[in-house]
């Protein structure tokens, strides 16, 4: 069973940056962030496979960074220019599998998921 940890969320002014961080308990191979505001259904962030193969959601590109660290198996979600838009929770996911990311990341890719960390973005 793998479990997913996540820190670093908090509050964060409108053009500010954050990193939020997932600590899986074993290895995995991809791994990603999903986000879910209040009354929003959860959306894919962005996604990292093995390879090193990102994929990005249209409303985060430029702004948010992916990356992992395979000796911590930590994975990280790096925000600038955050915006009001961005306020929601943000979870882990992982799975055993090595997603090509070549479309779109969905719920049902993951098979593991974190609890969540918060992050609100003010004016």
């Amino acid at each position: 069973q793998v479990q997913l940890v996540e820190s670093g969320g908090g509050s964060v002014q409108a053009g500010g940056s954050l990193r939020i961080s997932c600590e899986a308990s074993v290895y995995t191979n991809t791994m990603a962030w999903f986000r879910q505001a209040p009354g929003k259904e959860r959306e894919g962030v962005a996604a990292i496979n093995p390879n090193g193969r990102t994929w990005y959601a249209d409303s985060v590109k430029g702004r948010f960074t992916i990356s992992k660290d395979n000796a911590k198996n930590t994975l990280y979600l790096q925000m600038n220019g955050l915006k009001l838009e961005d306020t929601a929770m943000y979870y882990c996911a992982a799975d055993r599998i090595n997603w090509a990311l070549a479309r779109p990341i969905s719920l049902t890719d993951f098979e593991y998921w974190g609890q969540g960390t918060q992050v609100t973005v003010s004016s």
